[in-house]
């Protein structure tokens, strides 16, 4: 009985292995990920960058990092996160 326990338990073992295989070469996270994998991880399209939404994404920073400053100190990094966006914006590729 010995031995068709062996069996058994060995037969299992290499089902495993085989299934461990199978699921390592599905593994799309590493630099063999096609161009379609790429671009599903990479998110949707971002919308373009305007004055409105530079201005919204910049006050929030501030609600996470800036909180303890005064409103004019908070204003003026807001003001300089806002031309930085639009300077990076303008120079981004178009395409």
């Amino acid at each position: 009985m010995t031995t068709g326990h062996n069996c058994f338990f060995r037969a299992r073992l290499a089902a495993l292995l085989v299934a461990a295989l199978a699921l390592a070469g599905c593994e799309t996270t590493g630099t063999g990920a096609g161009p379609a994998a790429r671009a599903a991880a990479a998110g949707p399209p971002q919308p373009p960058m305007t004055h409105s939404r530079a201005a919204a994404e910049c006050w929030m920073s501030t609600e996470k990092g800036t909180v303890s400053q005064d409103l004019d100190k908070r204003g003026d990094y807001v003001t300089k996160c806002i031309d930085d966006k639009m300077k990076s914006a303008d120079a981004a590729p178009k395409g």
